[in-house]
């Protein structure tokens, strides 16, 4: 199951993936930087993806 957090996740993370590397290969610290930054933002929307769909399995395991 995905929700939007778990897909923006995704892609903030390859977004950031890209910026880091272009930054390490242009030689620019500051995209390098701004590449790891909107990586773990990607990865922080993943965690809270995973946590939404844990609460909605366990939710509608109670309802059963």
């Amino acid at each position: 199951m995905t929700n939007k957090n778990t897909a923006k996740g995704v892609g903030n993370q390859v977004a950031g993936n890209t910026k880091e590397a272009a930054g390490k290969v242009t030689g620019d610290r500051k995209l390098e930087a701004e590449g790891r930054i909107q990586e773990l933002k990607g990865d922080a929307q993943r965690a809270a993806g995973k946590v939404e769909d844990e609460l909605k399995k366990a939710t509608d395991k109670d309802r059963k």
